[in-house]
Formats: structure tokens, sequence, C-alpha cells
């Protein structure tokens, strides 16, 4: 649920919680975030994540920026030793001129593997400016890996978007999700899939596919601060998140022309022996 803090500046929440890293189940913790772009403050249609035009593309990743720089704070705040932020947007996202000190930021493709730097030395995930699953009524530019193609998923027969398969990734090292943000549909299905211990923080609401409730900038980005810091708390309530092999696995796609149009539905089904290559099926 979104937390309204317009009455407190994020510089005025970051000195209340100052005192907040001698907490001591918050001391000596890494945590990794995993980021995307559909899910930040101020995010509403695609032209914004596709960059047809620049200063869209341009505005939206400064959104990004800021939110990310929120989270970070915040995770810092409430405990944590060592932080490591994954770009997680497939045509990248990060602006390094407005990276927020107390971080380390990996960009770029390819890279050896998903989440790649991610271990089991990491105490929590943070899946940040996330999307609901596709076909989800009220998720803002909701989609599972291509929005083009509106590829769903099925893992066991539960239906399953992007939220499912990184944290299953990072279940596999024994990692749980501990903050999730994004709209208001993807925070119910963090919900759904995690538990209510995991901490989730809306920064819109969605009313379509690109059409959304926004929220003011300075009202999301201390909600995100504030999110954070109960997620470093709530840390060892947490639990991983894990889907047992073999994986019964279905997939379904549309078949594009050479002109982008929606050609037929297709599918497939098959066995999936090893989490770590859930994202290749």
């Amino acid at each position: 649920m979104f937390l309204r803090c317009s009455c407190l500046t994020l510089g005025l929440l970051i000195a209340l919680a100052s005192g907040c890293a001698s907490h001591p189940a918050a001391t000596g913790k890494k945590i990794y975030i995993f980021t995307d772009l559909e899910g930040a403050s101020g995010v509403y249609k695609f032209a914004q994540t596709r960059d047809p035009d620049p200063d869209l593309g341009r505005e939206a990743k400064e959104y990004l920026m800021h939110d990310i720089a929120a989270v970070v704070s915040g995770l810092r705040a409430g405990g944590a030793t060592e932080i490591l932020v994954l770009d997680g947007h497939g045509s990248q996202a990060f602006v390094p001129h407005l990276l927020e000190p107390g971080a380390r930021y990996i960009t770029g493709r390819p890279l050896p593997g998903a989440l790649w730097g991610l271990d089991d030395s990491f105490a929590g995930v943070v899946l940040l400016a996330h999307h609901a699953m596709m076909g989800t009524p009220d998720g803002v530019l909701n989609h599972t890996q291509s929005s083009r193609t509106e590829n769903r998923y099925w893992y066991g027969g539960v239906e399953s978007g992007e939220l499912a398969q990184e944290a299953a990734i990072a279940g596999h090292y024994g990692v749980p999700p501990i903050l999730v943000t994004g709209d208001e549909a993807t925070c119910r299905e963090a919900k759904q899939f995690f538990g209510p211990d995991c901490v989730t923080v809306a920064v819109k609401r969605g009313i379509a596919r690109e059409a959304a409730v926004l929220y003011p900038f300075d009202e999301t980005r201390a909600a995100l601060f504030e999110g954070a810091l109960r997620a470093m708390e709530a840390l060892p309530q947490c639990k991983p998140y894990r889907i047992a092999t073999p994986i019964k696995a279905r997939k379904e796609w549309l078949e594009l022309d050479e002109k982008g149009a929606p050609v037929q539905k297709l599918s497939k089904e098959g066995e999936i022996t090893d989490v770590l290559h859930l994202l290749d099926f």
C-alpha cells in the first residue's frame, strides 16, 4: 500500500533514521537490488521504456534513478553494509551521473547468467520498479519478459510473472525477497507469491495497461526510503521463494511478422531441471 509521507522530505527521513543502522537485526547485511523500468515513479506508457522518443526515455530513466537513490539510502540507513544493483531493463536504464553513493552498479549486455553477482552471501533481494505479470487488468505496462510477443509462463500449473521468476533464481541461493516496488497490482502479486512479510511500496495505481494514477515524486521517494527501512527490519522474517525441480513448465507467446504484427499464438510445454536456467525456457 502506498505510504503518504509528503510531510517529510527524504533528507529529513534519513536524519530521523540515522540511528537505525545500529539495530541488532539489521547489521552486516549485503543486499542485492534487481531493477526494471516500467514500475518506476512517473512511468505509465511503453514509449517511455522503449526509447522511440529520446526525451521520454531520458526522463523515465531519471525517474528510475531517483527511486533507486531513495531505496539505497533507506537500506543503508537500515543497516545494509553492502549493496549491489543490477540494471534489469532490457535496453538498459542506468544514468551514470545519477548513481547514488553507497552501492555498486552493474549494467550492459551480455552478462554471464541471470542475476549476475548474486550468491548466498546476500541477506535479501529487492525487486525495484517492477510490473505485474502479463494480462493483469490493472497492471501498468503489464507483461512477462516481452511486452511485444506477450509471453505468459506457468510453472507447476501456476502462472508466474517476472517477480516469481527472479525470486525463484534468488531462492536457489537461499536469498529472500524483502522489498518489491511498482504499482499496486505489482505489490498485490508480490504478496500473493512471497507472503505478508515481504515489504511492498506502490508508487502509482493502474487503471489500464497504459493508464495510471500517479503520485507526486516527493511522496513516492519518501515512501520508498521508509519501505527500505521496513524491509531491513523485516528481513529476519522473510523466506526465500523456491520452485521445486523438476519444474513442469508451459509458455505461450505471439508469433510476429516482419512488421511486428501478430500472426498466431504459439505454445510449448517441457521440463526445467535447473532453476538457474528458468529464463532459457
